[in-house]
């Protein structure tokens, strides 16, 4: 692969997207986003199939669907390849196939995530999935390595602006890295941390791969502990208005990133609060 070719598939990601579960966003949803001139749609969770993206794809006409994350535990890499291939047959050029490991909490038959994802790769190699056409769920040094190698690039989840700036000296230079980062539009800290500590506690700070990422950058044990301190949800959920917050979500752009993947928790209307947010600035 060449440089350029690489380029051109992180360009396609836009420097700003919407990070959401699987089914969250309606179809109507979905084409508001791509009017806002949103360069990704994230559909995140562990799905065992790619009906979800289709939808999603049928709705808009030209903006980036990426799975955040397809979990390799309980998928089988061939299937996922054959829907790969219908959907790049039916929508060219939209679809990036995200996948990861998930958490060994949550998966009884959880080895070497490493190995296990190096596994998945070789099969979607061998069923002619494109690399550059794949995105990794990377925290860890080793786990970066691997989507510079065998990816487009790494998709961080639940991580603050200091790990972007790890991760891209890790991945090194023309390699997509795509953070997600959760926001409040709520001026009141208090308020807005109600809103933002329930989804980081449960599940995240309870899953070892999450909790031993942020201990490897500084945070302790009491950080982490009831429910996460005030420090560390407000740098894993931006708040306040939304000048403050695209600022925050920024951070990662500034920090090396070349998209970042905003998760707005607290409304049943993102697309007014995205518009907001991006508008800002």
């Amino acid at each position: 692969m060449t440089t350029t070719d690489r380029s051109a598939h992180v360009e396609r990601f836009g420097t700003h997207g919407v990070w959401g579960w699987w089914g969250q966003f309606s179809p109507e949803q979905a084409a508001e986003f791509e009017n806002l001139g949103v360069g990704t749609i994230w559909l995140g969770g562990s799905p065992e199939h790619l009906g979800p993206v289709r939808k999603v794809l049928e709705a808009t006409e030209h903006v980036t669907v990426a799975t955040g994350i397809v979990n390799i535990w309980n998928t089988d890499a061939a299937k996922i390849a054959g829907e790969f291939h219908a959907l790049e047959n039916d929508f060219p050029g939209r679809f990036y196939l995200g996948i990861g490991a998930g958490h060994p909490e949550a998966t009884a038959e959880y080895t070497t995530p490493y190995s296990a994802v190096n596994a998945y790769l070789d099969v979607l190699d061998d069923e002619g999935v494109p690399t550059l056409r794949r995105v990794l769920a990377a925290l860890g040094p080793k786990m970066l390595r691997l989507s510079a190698d065998r990816a487009l690039g790494a998709h961080p989840y639940l991580t603050p602006p200091a790990h972007t700036r790890i991760a891209r000296e890790t991945l090194g230079d023309g390699v997509l890295l795509a953070p997600e980062h959760k926001v409040v539009l709520d001026t009141d800290p208090v308020a807005a941390r109600k809103v933002g500590r329930p989804p980081v506690d449960k599940p995240y700070l309870h899953l070892r791969n999450y909790t031993s990422n942020l201990e490897r950058l500084g945070y302790t044990a009491a950080d982490i502990a009831d429910g996460g301190s005030d420090d560390l949800i407000d740098a894993l959920v931006a708040h306040g208005d939304e000048v403050a917050v695209r600022h925050q979500v920024d951070a990662h752009l500034a920090a090396g990133a070349d998209h970042v993947a905003i998760q707005v928790l607290g409304s049943q209307t993102p697309t007014i609060e995205v518009a907001r947010i991006l508008g800002a600035i």
